[in-house]
């Protein structure tokens, strides 16, 4: 039964994606901003919702390796493996804005989350900087928009209630299908012995980023990259500084070392990413690869290790 529902869970990420980026890209083209504003936003926001559930949840329960190991985990593959995959089958264009600013402020925050966990935990005070932290960011990502209203892009537009009926649609299905990826994988997994930091740093980090990966490459293969990229950064940004924040003024997390190491490397990743992406403008299909290969070393590591 469990493998069952695992298929479904993945079949509902997939048409539900597909829904939610048609409705994205529709209201990116109707309020006339660029979609990588929406990509970085709305569509980050709402794949990233299972990560929330499940870091916020397991944090209330206790479970503070899988609640911290989720983000980091997530992070990590939301650009190794979603930026990494999109990039090898159709390259990934970088949009000056995220150049100029997501990108550092994806390294600042990871920087400061290493920061803030060297202790050993992060505390109610630190959780609120954190949310502080995405106040900020809002406020200068939502003012941008406003600015470059004029800099809305061709797309394919449907009507307003069509648009956001696309989007509610595409977002529960999402939600309900990496719910139902996340609980049966993890079953499976911990039926295998698999420890909580693994399976929180493997299984359920990348079940709970599926959303992420299936909208961006859907995305990508529409040719709407400003989605594509924003959705993975943005959804980096709103694990940090939302999801850890609220996790944390709910409830102190601990951080065992080997989740410390884990942000460390997190950290490498994204000025790996960030480097990528200045070449050219663009990732290419061999940086795609390379970020790939990186997945999977680092997946090797933690289960050998």
């Amino acid at each position: 039964m469990m493998y069952l529902l695992l298929i479904v869970g993945f079949v509902l990420l997939v048409k539900g994606a597909d829904l939610f980026v048609d409705g994205s890209s529709s209201i990116a083209g109707i309020l006339k901003v660029p979609s990588v504003i929406i990509g970085l936003t709305i569509v980050a926001m709402g794949t990233s919702a299972p990560e929330a559930a499940v870091s916020i949840t397991a944090g209330l329960s206790g479970n503070s390796d899988i609640s911290l190991g989720n983000v980091i985990g997530s992070n990590l593959f939301n650009q190794l493996g979603v930026i990494g995959l999109c990039a090898a089958c159709f390259v990934v264009t970088t949009h000056k804005d995220i150049l100029k600013r997501d990108l550092w402020v994806n390294i600042g925050i990871t920087i400061a989350l290493l920061v803030l966990i060297l202790d050993g935990k992060l505390s109610r005070t630190e959780g609120l900087i954190l949310l502080l932290g995405m106040a900020v960011y809002l406020f200068f990502v939502i003012k941008n928009a406003l600015k470059n209203r004029t800099e809305g892009e061709d797309v394919k537009l449907m009507s307003v209630p069509k648009s956001i009926l696309f989007m509610l649609i595409g977002l529960a299905a999402i939600i309900g299908g990496g719910n139902l990826v996340v609980n049966n994988a993890s079953l499976i997994a911990q039926a295998l012995g698999m420890s909580e930091t693994l399976v929180g740093l493997t299984i359920v980090a990348i079940g709970t980023s599926l959303p992420e990966l299936v909208t961006s490459f859907v995305a990508t293969r529409k040719g709407d990259t400003g989605i594509a990229l924003g959705n993975a950064i943005g959804s980096n940004i709103f694990n940090i500084l939302f999801i850890l924040g609220i996790a944390s003024v709910l409830t102190p997390i601990n951080a065992n070392t080997q989740l410390i190491i884990d942000t460390a490397i997190l950290i490498v990743v994204c000025i790996m990413i960030l480097v990528f992406a200045k070449t050219s403008n663009k990732t290419s299909r061999v940086e795609g690869i390379l970020c790939l290969a990186s997945y999977l070393l680092y997946t090797a590591y933690i289960i050998f290790r």
